[in-house]
């Protein structure tokens, strides 16, 4: 019982490191990347499709994303979805590509960017300690109803402590990483 409590939980907590991971990926940080545009919605026919969906993203320069869309009525769908986007991107388009140039971040931007990994980073942490609370929440159920001893609950508790406290130390490790990549110049 304790031991699939604390299994479960450690899987929750690694998809919710993932999902972190993932969403930072779309941060900005002055080099292109697909996973910059690739969750765009565009309105694609009346249903809101996402890029990857529509076009193929490249990356054939450094600071430079080309999107070269399957059909080609999507091209201003696109464009337009990027501009009005958060990204503060400026798409061109030559009637069958999307160029998009990433131009280099301004000091105030990069400070811009960090309140919202630092944001993100916090949304990470709660969701962990919720996981946790979950589980000492079955834990708690399985004492009362006598699966588990109370040593052994709270030997377990505190398993689920260190458990929550390294998943937490990944969150800040991956934090100060996005963090030195917003920076650099």
């Amino acid at each position: 019982m304790i031991q699939q409590v604390l299994t479960d939980t450690n899987n929750r907590m690694q998809k919710a490191i993932d999902a972190l991971t993932h969403d930072l990926s779309g941060i900005r940080t002055g080099r292109a990347s697909p996973a910059l545009v690739e969750h765009i919605r565009v309105d694609y026919h009346g249903v809101l499709t996402p890029v990857n969906q529509l076009a193929s993203i490249s990356i054939p320069e450094a600071k430079m994303i080309l999107i070269q869309p399957w059909d080609r009525s999507a091209i201003r769908s696109i464009e337009k979805a990027i501009l009005t986007s958060d990204l503060g991107l400026n798409p061109m388009s030559d009637g069958t590509v999307i160029r998009i140039p990433i131009p280099p971040l301004t000091e105030e931007r990069r400070k811009e960017l960090i309140r919202v990994v630092h944001k993100r980073l916090e949304d990470a942490r709660i969701a962990l300690r919720n996981l946790r609370r979950e589980g000492l929440e079955r834990l708690r159920q399985a004492e009362r109803n006598k699966e588990i001893s109370q040593d052994q609950y709270t030997r377990a508790s505190d398993q689920l402590q260190k458990l929550t406290d390294s998943f937490i130390e990944k969150v800040n490790t991956i934090g100060q990483d996005k963090e030195k990549e917003i920076m650099e110049v």
